[in-house]
């Protein structure tokens, strides 16, 4: 018994060293039918990542030929398959843009679109995929409104514009953390406007507010009348838009704050002028 298993270990080995120099020879020395036949071979039975090496060298010698159209999505789809992101995005784009008739278009469509989402780093990173995925998905929504994927895309859709949503609103909010007011009420003004019904509204006008009263209460004396009355302005509009928040009393108790302050700069400014 112990002799038959060696026996069929060996014979495993052999075979499987003999697959591997028919592969290496098929890639390296092969003719391009003979890498076409194998590449497809593979592709069907899921080996892609043996499979793309052989599409990668067919790429030049099948340009323009019927076989193309094929061979582009199979790529695409080996390097999607594997986790290249980045590859699959690149093929995707070129076969839809060569083969827009293809009767592959729409599934290429949503796995370019799905490329680009799952290459997309973090909110915290740059986002040039993200807005690439974004365009994409919209693409595919606007031309497949009845697909059987169109819940799939908007659902990868709306994640994406919360991830934008979040980078937006973490910049601004970093502006604050580091005492830089002025930056930080433009970057909420222009997070407010481009993020309407974002679900980081509230917390953009409160620090929008916040940042009206800091930059306010630490002015100089000649700043601080004009900067004292926005952050007036910018306590009444929170108070108006969100009524019912928890931080009501928080942003009532530091206008009396403000008024008292302003009150104050106000006596300042007039034993100055009178001084004058």
């Amino acid at each position: 018994m112990q002799k038959m298993k060696k026996i069929v270990i060996t014979l495993l080995v052999v075979v499987l060293f003999s697959a591997c120099g028919e592969y290496q020879k098929v890639l390296n020395k092969g003719k391009n039918a003979e890498r076409y036949k194998l590449a497809v071979e593979l592709y069907e039975k899921k080996e892609y990542k043996k499979a793309i090496p052989l599409f990668e060298k067919l790429v030049g010698p099948y340009a323009g030929k019927p076989q193309m159209e094929r061979i582009q999505y199979m790529i695409s789809d080996s390097y999607f398959q594997t986790e290249n992101y980045a590859m699959s995005s690149y093929y995707f784009s070129k076969f839809i843009s060569n083969y827009p008739e293809s009767s592959k278009i729409e599934e290429a469509a949503f796995l370019s679109a799905k490329s680009y989402f799952l290459a997309a780093p973090k909110y915290s990173l740059d986002q040039e995929d993200t807005y690439k995925a974004l365009n994409a998905f919209q693409s595919y929504i606007d031309k497949y409104p009845n697909s059987d994927l169109i819940l799939e895309a908007n659902k990868y859709y709306k994640e994406l514009s919360h991830r934008l949503e979040k980078k937006d609103f973490e910049v601004a909010k970093q502006y604050y953390h580091t005492g830089n007011y002025n930056a930080a009420i433009t970057a909420f003004d222009t997070f407010n406007e481009d993020h309407l019904g974002s679900d980081y509204k509230e917390d953009a006008y409160y620090l929008k507010f916040k940042s009206f009263y800091e930059l306010g209460m630490k002015s100089v004396l000649i700043k601080k009348e004009d900067r004292l009355e926005e952050a007036i302005g910018a306590n009444n509009k929170f108070r108006r838009t969100f009524p019912e928040s928890k931080r009501i009393k928080e942003v009532e108790n530091m206008l009396k704050t403000i008024e008292k302050e302003l009150i104050k700069t106000k006596e300042q400014l007039a034993t100055i002028s009178q001084t004058n």
